[in-house]
């Protein structure tokens, strides 16, 4: 069945923090994630778009919140936060199956290896990628200095890629993401 208008706007507005979330992981401006947040909005009212379900909405509202910050990237000309691009997809992905449960070898290397990280580690990317936190947040919230966190997130960023090319090589897949 068709979402009503109704019904889009409602579950947009409840995945409103987590959309913003995601676009302020591309631009890391909160202003511009919140603008890109309405562009999709607007969009998914204004255009003629149907949503057989809640989580087509949600899956079509990632990938626009996603295209919507990369062409603000190319009009600002800002450089990502050093996060290698494959793993913060991995990483946006792990946060949208919440919602769509996306699945894969490429995604299930990812959840293998998140769940092999101890808890302090999974607690502090879910801190600063997922609930949006800046890193001196993260270091408040952790009760850790600032430059402790930073090279904790380094380490972390090479850890899952790591395990994620390693679990590759095992497997002998390739684990590069699938055409649409």
């Amino acid at each position: 069945m068709t979402l009503s208008e109704h019904e889009v706007l409602q579950t947009l507005m409840q995945a409103r923090v987590r959309i913003s979330a995601a676009a302020w992981l591309m631009v890391h401006d909160t202003h511009a994630a919140e603008d890109i947040f309405q562009n999709v909005a607007v969009k998914a009212l204004t255009r003629d778009l149907s949503f057989d379900g809640r989580s087509a909405l949600l899956s079509w509202a990632f990938i626009t919140a996603r295209r919507e910050g990369i062409d603000w990237l190319r009009r600002h000309r800002r450089e990502t936060s050093g996060l290698d691009p494959e793993i913060m997809e991995l990483l946006m992905q792990e946060w949208q199956s919440e919602v769509v449960q996306p699945e894969g070898s490429k995604m299930n290397a990812l959840r293998e290896c998140m769940e092999s990280l101890p808890a302090e580690s999974r607690r502090l990317l879910r801190l600063r990628y997922f609930d949006g936190h800046n890193c001196e947040e993260v270091a408040r919230s952790m009760g850790i200095g600032l430059n402790a966190i930073y090279k904790r997130i380094s380490r972390l960023h090479e850890s899952l890629r790591l395990c994620i090319d390693g679990k590759r090589d095992r497997s002998g897949l390739d684990l590069k993401p699938e055409a649409p």
